[in-house]
């Protein structure tokens, strides 16, 4: 049976959810971060040398990497998917595919950067040092949000308005292997957004999204996606 390696507030949810949209039996094992780093555990190793997550067992292969996760899942156990979840993997050659592969590459390759770095920056501040530094952090991280990070993450967060006011989802009408690629990245973005209030169609998704059956039964499984402020 397929495991999964779940780390919690991870970007490993995604995979639940699409497993919980496929109705796939799988087996879940829950890896809590350090309470103090906030970093993975290092019984993750045991299963992947580089000791993150998502990581998947099935069939006695071990797959790392949200993206090529989601691709396997999709191209072994797709055709468990009918409805809108029929067409997950658009057909080669096909515009849809172009735009499919764009949005699989575009969550980590570019979007994810921009959030972590926001993630570090803002914490750096409130980590332990000597009292006469905290100001200089506070001032520095502050201008490296400022002039840097928040620019990159308003231009994502304006793009990805723009093409969620001419689709339901990320491919159109029906769900994809996009959206469950670009759904942390998603939710992520709203919450570190001084505005997200402005972007209503990114908003809408995310609600639609959130509002899904299979979505609530794999955080229920899995924990909240993102951790608490």
């Amino acid at each position: 049976m397929l495991t999964v390696h779940h780390l919690e507030t991870s970007r490993s949810q995604r995979i639940l959810w699409l497993l919980e949209e496929l109705g796939l039996p799988y087996e879940l094992e829950i890896y809590k971060r350090n309470k103090t780093t906030r970093l993975a555990p290092p019984e993750l190793k045991k299963v992947h040398p580089l000791g993150k997550s998502p990581v998947i067992t099935d069939d006695g292969e071990v797959i790392a990497e949200s993206g090529a996760i989601i691709e396997y899942i999709v191209e072994k156990y797709g055709g468990l998917g009918t409805g809108e979840l029929a067409h997950l993997q658009p057909s080669p050659g096909t515009p849809e595919a172009r735009q499919c592969r764009f949005w699989m590459h575009y969550a980590e390759g570019s979007l994810m950067n921009w959030l972590v770095m926001k993630l570090v920056f803002v914490t750096i501040p409130t980590q332990p040092m000597p009292f006469l530094v905290r100001p200089i952090a506070r001032t520095l991280c502050g201008k490296v949000q400022a002039q840097l990070i928040d620019p990159n993450l308003q231009a994502a967060a304006e793009f990805i308005e723009d093409h969620l006011s001419r689709h339901r989802w990320f491919l159109g009408p029906e769900l994809s292997m996009a959206d469950f690629q670009m759904s942390f990245p998603v939710e992520a973005l709203l919450a570190r957004s001084a505005d997200s209030a402005s972007h209503p169609h990114l908003n809408d998704y995310c609600e639609r999204m959130r509002a899904r059956p299979a979505y609530q039964r794999a955080e229920g499984k899995g924990g909240p996606t993102l951790m608490a402020k």
